[in-house]
């Protein structure tokens, strides 16, 4: 049998036989033969990975302060706790911002931290961050600084929101704490949780002044990796749309302020953002829907949902000229390329809306997907919001505050009436269908990947291209498969939108078309491999 054309259900027992038996059958919960679109199954998704596995998914911390503020570039992101901590999430993700002149705030280049050492462990180092406060205070003047709990000031109990209530009051900026202690959720989502409600909290509503414009929308979950949102940007102004607010690719505190204004809130990474775009349907009367910018059809999608949404003939016919003039290009990109990647395989274990949103640049170029999965997903994220009431909350998901939220009675405006949500259902509102109803009968869907799954994919299926991250490139790339990092592009992008499409379809044409790959040989291939499996 050829190496890509193993039975998935033989390849999923091969896998699980090596684990011990209590542990293949937690894994077997999460590696899912998929039976098409028609024949959705329960994935078990967003529980602790199991001990002594290695894994791609990071921490709370790196999701709330690496993620969802990262990429802000006015506000000072301090960091209390080791320098690791800091210097883990800075840049690290190649997150850009284009402040409007040289002299316009921009922080993003530093990595601010309290640098805990033993002795505040000890003693406790709240007034270590009090100065800290102070002094990027008097540095920089920045408008806001946000406090980011890291596991030690977590286990020590140091209070950052009463720190940071104190520094507010004294610096007379807006300052507020974050309590994503690491160890505190599963992975990065629940960083990403406790960022949503952070800003909703202490900054969303505070700016009731907005950018004049006829249709104004928020972008959700978009964090200008490689320079994605400037592309989205350019084809939002050429439709004539107004971006009110971005979270958080290229933005300020002052568009954060000011989201509650918008008409419409797009979500691109459900995941990572979705609790935002909720509370503020509830508090300010905002509707919203997913959005996927990545992939050329994708793109245009997006924009003739949004076009649809405003209902004004003139935005739904200049939305529709814009996407004519753009795929010109694309086209004719796709006709130049794709012979020599049509049919190729790829797979892909990234974060958790991506691993959904490349499948759609992969088979622009007549490449099919065999195998996909996210590192911090939910079962939603899988299965669709469909299946939210029935997904149980366990111990690590009662860790992260559940808000509350009120219609904010003077913020508040119905966006549109109930009737005309109705006529509009088409545009799924308040819905993500999922990634499995879009991939393929006979694929892999595999939850919190291991390495030694990664390992058994690559031996027996040998992909065209693997994405992922950093802490799989190598390993991958050792083994005579490309790897293309999905997190940060490597030193690649803009992928989304349509000049994003072009540039992805350049990239994986050369990386799947060098031959250097075909000289390098995979451990398994150069040496003789010992394996051993547990007794039944």
């Amino acid at each position: 049998m050829a190496k890509n054309e193993m039975d998935p259900q033989r390849w999923k027992q091969e896998v699980l036989k090596k684990y011990p038996s209590k542990i293949g059958k937690k894994r077997e919960k999460s590696i899912i033969v998929h039976e098409g679109p028609g024949d959705i199954k329960q994935i078990q998704a967003n529980v602790r990975t199991i001990p002594g596995i290695i894994t791609q998914r990071g921490c709370t911390y790196a999701g709330c302060k690496g993620v969802v503020l990262g990429p802000t570039r006015d506000i000072v992101n301090l960091v209390h706790g080791p320098i690791g901590c800091s210097f883990y999430a800075w840049l690290t993700r190649r997150n850009q911002t284009l402040p409007p002149t040289p002299e316009s705030p921009n922080f993003m280049n530093y990595a601010f931290s309290t640098d805990m050492q033993d002795s505040n462990i000890v003693f406790g180092g709240e007034a270590r961050l009090k100065q800290a406060c102070r002094e990027a205070f008097e540095l920089f003047k920045p408008k806001a600084i946000g406090i980011f709990s890291t596991c030690p000031v977590g286990l020590i109990g140091d209070d950052v929101h009463a720190v940071a209530r104190e520094m507010k009051e004294e610096l007379g900026i807006n300052v507020f704490g974050f309590s994503c202690e690491g160890y505190k959720g599963v992975s990065q989502s629940a960083g990403h949780h406790i960022a949503n409600n952070a800003l909703i909290k202490h900054v969303i509503g505070l700016n009731d002044e907005h950018p004049e414009g006829k249709f104004r929308i928020n972008m959700l979950g978009e964090y200008n990796i490689g320079g994605d949102a400037f592309e989205l940007e350019r084809i939002l102004e050429k439709c004539g749309i107004t971006l009110n607010a971005s979270f958080s690719g290229n933005s300020t505190m002052e568009q954060f302020e000011r989201a509650h204004t918008a008409d419409l809130n797009v979500v691109m990474c459900h995941r990572s953002i979705n609790y935002v775009a909720e509370m503020m349907e509830k508090k300010y009367g905002i509707p919203w829907f997913k959005v996927n910018f990545i992939g050329a059809e994708a793109s245009a999608k997006s924009l003739r949902k949004i076009a649809e949404y405003f209902g004004d003939q003139e935005l739904l016919d200049r939305v529709e000229c814009v996407i004519a003039e753009e795929l010109l290009n694309v086209q004719k990109t796709i006709d130049e390329i794709r012979p020599r990647t049509d049919g190729k395989m790829a797979m892909m274990f990234v974060g958790g809306s991506r691993a959904h949103h490349y499948q759609e640049l992969f088979s622009e170029l007549g490449m099919r997907t065999l195998s996909a999965g996210y590192e911090f997903g939910h079962r939603d994220d899988y299965e669709g919001r469909r299946v939210i009431p029935t997904i149980q909350v366990d111990a690590d998901s009662r860790n992260i505050e559940e808000l509350t939220v009120e219609r904010d009675e003077e913020k508040y405006r119905a966006r549109k009436t109930e009737e005309e949500i109705v006529a509009l259902g088409g545009l799924g509102f308040n819905d993500y269908e999922g990634m499995m109803v879009d991939m393929a009968k006979g694929t892999l869907v595999i939850d919190d990947l291991s390495h030694y799954e990664m390992e058994k994919l690559i031996e027996i299926y040998h992909p065209d291209v693997f994405c992922a991250g950093i802490k799989e490139k190598y390993c991958v790339q050792k083994m005579g498969i490309p790897l293309k990092q999905l997190h940060s592009y490597d030193y690649g992008g803009p992928y989304a939108g349509f000049e994003g499409a072009i540039n992805f379809y350049k990239d994986i044409d050369m990386i799947v078309n060098t031959s250097v790959w075909k000289l390098i040989k995979a451990p398994w291939e150069a040496e003789p491999v010992i394996e051993a499996e547990y007794a039944a």
